[in-house]
């Protein structure tokens, strides 16, 4: 999970301090024994031990400062403090690998235009960083002499800069050399054992700081991509008006686990859904655009809002048993203003009438999803939206930030939604954002309120001023039994009845076609029984049918390309020849096939008559 630090525990440290304290006192000779000579060699003398002393203490507390560094230019600044006079540390850089090639992640005690972030170098090159990259293994350069002794093509680069010994370790995360961190002294240096475990040791510590460098800027990445996905909720559907607002966690991520989308289904409805993954790191988001994700293929599919719910439900399940998600999922009919509304454990929607009266709308529901598997259990309950009606869906960083509860959370969003001109659906969610973002009394101007919980707020208005297709009362709903022979004929001739006033009998003629291959190859295909149910709505004239056609098998029919002489497989050709709209929907048990026709206006059809 994003944001864990792996790094070293205090103890260890210590442990480390010691090993290189008891190196420092081997190699220190004492006054007045017979080793009290100078080292040969081209390098200083190890430090006294006084000196060796001094200089693990400053280790100790550069080192707990270094594994506690957020960035990998704040970890070389600390530990340039190590600088001593028998430990001249005068530059570092820290060298990337990628793609065969050496680059400069950071740099401290370089003048610009040295060691830059435009540098690039090939593995191959016979560089001191380049072979510890291929190699693995630490390379340690006491003079001027020494480095171009052994890097001939290459020394030239760093002999004119007045320093004199160099060092160049790996950086390993995972037992891989992930960069290559370089040191340079403004002297010869020996590298006695206790300057290079020294050494060593920071370099593991620089490691941890530029893996989790890495993981931030990954995880920046991921949080960026996922907000642009929602900046939009898409277009809605004529009658219908969507606003959104996104603001995300305080932390350092761009997004986490909250999310809305909007979903054009195939029945010619709109799905609204918003939710709430547990949490607020990398791995709530990423858990949250795999959900995000199911649950716009689920309602794709035609599932129905409690089936959606469900499946999403036992989809995260699989993906982590220990997050849970809340959610709130809304089919919306367009031509009717009816909300069929299913809630998983996600706070109510908030109802605006056009007078700006604001209430809760209480609505039935099951638990979060992925709580509790097996108990995907989720009520739809059907809300009427009139005109000018808004309704509110948030997650609850909406409600409770800056330290609100729920109660006087809802009462700050109650004063901001309930002023304002019914027509600016997007200044009433700016003023819902403003309300919650600014700052309380004495905070500096141009500051906001972030507590750590992202927000995510969808408003849906039904416009007024759009023409409706009120419901009819005329309506069809039969079943046809397995043996039961002559229910095909008494399903068309009810059907042709439900259409008697129909302006153009051909269409009449091409429902009766398309609802008895519906109903045929229930019966013929499946074991189940076919329950047909009809509908007309709109005005005289300008109607629709929408027939469906439901049976509790499992399997979902195909599209063929029959032969000349096949006697099946030419159901679904027909309705996508015939029918204005036409799909098949899984059901929580079996499936839904439907169509829809639309009526021709009988001038239209005149025209069509003469026509012919």
């Amino acid at each position: 999970m994003g944001g864990e630090r792996d790094d070293p525990p205090p103890d260890a440290l210590d442990a480390e301090l010691g090993q290189i304290d008891a190196l420092n006192r081997m190699e220190t000779p004492r006054p007045g024994s017979p080793d009290g000579q100078e080292p040969s060699g081209p390098g200083r003398s190890g430090p006294t031990g006084e000196d060796g002393r001094r200089r693990d203490s400053l280790l100790l507390s550069a080192g707990h400062a270094v594994a506690a560094a957020d960035s990998l230019d704040e970890a070389l600044k600390l530990v340039a403090a190590l600088y001593a006079p028998d430990f001249p540390l005068d530059g570092q850089c820290v060298f990337g690998i990628g793609e065969g090639n050496l680059n400069v992640l950071g740099q401290y005690g370089f003048r610009p235009g040295g060691a830059d972030r435009g540098f690039r170098m090939t593995l191959t090159t016979g560089y001191p960083a380049a072979e510890v990259a291929r190699t693995g293994r630490a390379v340690y350069l006491s003079s001027t002499d020494e480095y171009r002794r052994r890097f001939p093509a290459t020394w030239h680069l760093s002999a004119r800069k007045k320093r004199e010994a160099w060092a160049f370790l790996p950086l390993v995360t995972a037992g891989r050399v992930t960069g290559v961190w370089l040191t340079a002294f403004r002297s010869p240096v020996a590298f006695t054992a206790a300057e290079r475990a020294l050494l060593t040791m920071t370099g593991r510590m620089l490691a941890q700081v530029l893996e989790r460098a890495r993981a931030s800027r990954a995880e920046l990445e991921l949080s960026r991509g996922l907000r642009r996905s929602m900046r939009t909720a898409g277009p809605a559907l004529t009658g219908l008006s969507v606003a959104t607002r996104y603001v995300p966690t305080g932390g350092g991520l761009m997004v986490g686990g909250d999310w809305y989308d909007s979903i054009d289904l195939p029945n010619g409805r709109l799905a609204l859904v918003i939710g709430d993954v547990q949490g607020h790191d990398v791995h709530a988001a990423g858990l949250m655009a795999q959900l995000r994700t199911a649950v716009h293929a689920y309602a794709a599919e035609g599932h129905g809002p409690d089936a959606v719910l469900a499946r999403a439900s036992r989809f995260l399940t699989t993906l982590d048993e220990d997050r849970f998600a809340t959610c709130l999922y809304i089919e919306a009919d367009p031509s009717t203003g009816d909300l069929h509304i299913a809630r998983a454990g996600h706070p109510h929607p908030v109802l605006r009438t056009p007078d700006g009266t604001c209430l809760i709308k209480h609505i039935s529901g099951g638990l979060p999803l992925g709580l509790m598997p097996g108990e995907e259990d989720y009520p739809v309950d059907i809300v009427r939206l009139h005109d000018d009606e808004i309704l509110m869906l948030c997650t609850d960083g909406l409600i409770e930030n800056g330290g609100h509860d729920m109660y006087t959370g809802w009462v700050r969003v109650r004063d901001a939604f309930s002023p304002g001109p019914v027509d600016d659906l997007e200044g009433m969610a700016d003023r819902l954002m403003s309300a919650v973002l600014s700052p309380g009394p004495g905070a500096e101007g141009g500051a906001t309120t972030r507590d750590g919980d992202d927000i995510a707020l969808l408003l849906l208005r039904r416009d007024s001023g759009q023409p409706r297709a009120e419901v009819s009362p005329r309506r069809l709903m039969l079943t046809v039994g397995q043996h039961q022979a002559e229910g095909l004929a008494e399903a068309r001739a009810e059907l042709k009845a439900l259409l008697h006033d129909w302006a153009r009998p051909d269409q009449v003629d091409t429902a009766v076609l398309l609802a008895t291959e519906l109903l045929g190859n229930v019966l013929v295909h499946t074991d189940q029984d076919g329950a047909l149910n009809a509908y007309v709505t709109g005005e005289a004239g300008r109607r629709r049918l929408l027939v469906e056609v439901m049976d509790r098998g499992d399997e979902l029919p195909h599209q063929r390309a029959p032969g000349e002489l096949a006697s099946s497989g030419r159901g679904l050709m027909l309705l996508d020849i015939l029918a204005d709209q036409w799909g098949v929907r899984p059901e929580p048990e079996g499936k839904t096939a439907w169509f829809a026709l639309a009526e021709v206006p009988p001038a239209d059809a005149g025209d069509t008559a003469a026509a012919d």
